[in-house]
């Protein structure tokens, strides 16, 4: 079954070495001469109460642009919709380049506004299983020497980590070769280990969404993968099943891995999935989607440990139902999400 596939992309980056943003291509640049952070200046977003949502908020994300674009323009109406989603954190996906720049650029500019980083780590071996996220290190020694840099650049900072999107799932469902299945699970494992040596970050491990199968199919698997060591998983990340329906899976999944705690995406599961077209592709730029619970830790429940905002609103999932190529801005889809939520 295919429709867990949520079209990861690969996400470029723009760093500074005073702070990150998000862009066309990674660059490193030196800091501004007068040292001046330029996205305070962007109205579209500010920081969160702390208390409810200790993660950063990106001045300078791809929602912000065109908060400000739309303002410029004169068109308010659709402006103070992509708000909902430039006031929001949201997941900063590290590519396969520069990655110590970029963790150090994004967690420096987290910790300026006194936030965390909320950062995703999507680079492993045989990604996607091909399709429009497809990409990925060249081999596990690439990969490793990719995790260590993203470690290094996150320092003793405050992050928090999700941990390759699919990964785990693609190994359960049979779209990823077996070849290479025990080298994943040595991956996987390994980056955990490496993470949890910064002293301030916390890893949560994918454990892929409640529309695949059972928990009963996942948790040998996550046990091998080294969730033990982690301080959880994640679920629906990109994906659209309720909050409530993820809870129970999550719960359940839970009670098979020693009551570990885990973390919901919520950016896009407002309606629910979708049902009306190719069950393959209901997870690609599915119509009439909204947003979903804002991002905050105060979730009522001691083991879902945060709602987040893990896929970034408003960037599309691959070139189907007449979206741009996977992680591109996509202003039709994020003003539907926005005008649809509740």
């Amino acid at each position: 079954m295919y429709g867990s596939r949520t079209g990861r992309e690969r996400r470029t980056l723009r760093v500074t070495a005073c702070a990150a943003v998000t862009g066309a291509a990674l660059l490193v640049a030196g800091c501004s001469s007068d040292g001046e952070d330029k996205g305070e200046k962007n109205a579209a977003s500010s920081q969160q109460p702390k208390a409810t949502d200790p993660y950063w908020v990106n001045p300078d994300g791809n929602a912000a642009k065109q908060v400000a674009d739309y303002t410029k323009d004169g068109d308010d109406k659709n402006a103070g919709l992509i708000k909902k989603i430039a006031a929001q954190p949201v997941g900063e996906w590290i590519g396969p380049d520069y990655p110590e720049d970029a963790a150090r650029g994004f967690t420096e500019a987290a910790a300026k506004a006194d936030r965390d980083a909320l950062l995703v780590l999507y680079n492993v071996p045989h990604r996607d299983c091909g399709q429009f996220s497809k990409g990925g290190a060249a081999d596990g020694n690439a990969y490793r020497d990719w995790v260590d840099k993203v470690a290094k650049g996150i320092g003793d900072r405050r992050a928090t980590v999700v941990l390759e999107p699919d990964a785990l799932l693609h190994l359960v469902d049979g779209c990823t070769p077996p070849e290479f299945h025990e080298e994943r699970y040595d991956l996987l494992k390994g980056a955990i280990e490496r993470l949890k040596q910064q002293p301030a970050t916390t890893v949560y491990l994918d454990a892929g969404n409640a529309g695949w199968q059972s928990p009963d199919a996942l948790f040998e698997p996550l046990q091998r993968a080294g969730v033990a060591a982690a301080d959880g998983f994640s679920v629906n990340v990109s994906n659209f099943f309720p909050t409530d329906v993820s809870q129970e899976f999550g719960k359940k999944l839970s009670a098979k891995v020693g009551g570990k705690p885990f973390v919901i995406d919520t950016s896009r599961n407002g309606n629910g999935p979708y049902t009306g077209g190719d069950p393959a592709e209901n997870w690609c730029n599915p119509p009439g989607r909204a947003l979903g619970e804002p991002p905050t830790t105060k979730t009522g429940d001691p083991l879902v440990k945060a709602y987040l905002w893990i896929k970034r609103p408003g960037e599309s999932d691959g070139d189907c139902k007449g979206g741009p190529k996977a992680g591109d801005w996509y202003p039709e889809y994020a003003l539907e999400l926005a005008r649809n939520a509740r």
